[in-house]
């Protein structure tokens, strides 16, 4: 069901030193930084991410990712999350930058969050 998830940090190096030390102990390392996030997990698949935060103090937006069964899953859950009043935040698209096949699909909640639905063996035509 959770594919990933992540936290916004106002202090992403004081957050990344922190998670670095304690995931480190419990076997978990980062397996991607993108700059403004980092993700930690093992074996190439980041399940937790930290992410900069620019916004007002001190509410921060949470994100989850579910896991989809197909780029059409991805699709329908986009439109009804739209179809419910969601904000789109980003279209249903592949994301390259992540790893190849990965198509994924955000909204933001009733409460402000960031919901992604991702299929992460997508074709490239997708």
């Amino acid at each position: 069901m959770i594919d990933h998830f992540g936290i916004n940090c106002s202090d992403l190096d004081a957050s990344a030193r922190f998670y670095d030390e304690v995931l480190g102990v419990l076997g978990y390392s980062r397996q991607m930084d993108v700059g403004v996030a980092i993700g930690y997990g093992t074996e190439g698949h980041p399940d937790f991410w930290i992410t900069r935060w620019h916004g007002e103090e001190p509410n921060r937006e949470m994100h989850c990712a579910f896991q989809a069964d197909s780029v059409e899953s991805v699709r329908a859950f986009h439109a009804k999350a739209l179809s419910l009043g969601a904000e789109s935040l980003h279209e249903p698209r592949l994301w390259p930058e992540y790893h190849p096949g990965y198509y994924g699909a955000f909204v933001r909640d009733p409460d402000g969050n960031n919901v992604e639905a991702v299929f992460h063996r997508a074709s490239p035509e997708a």
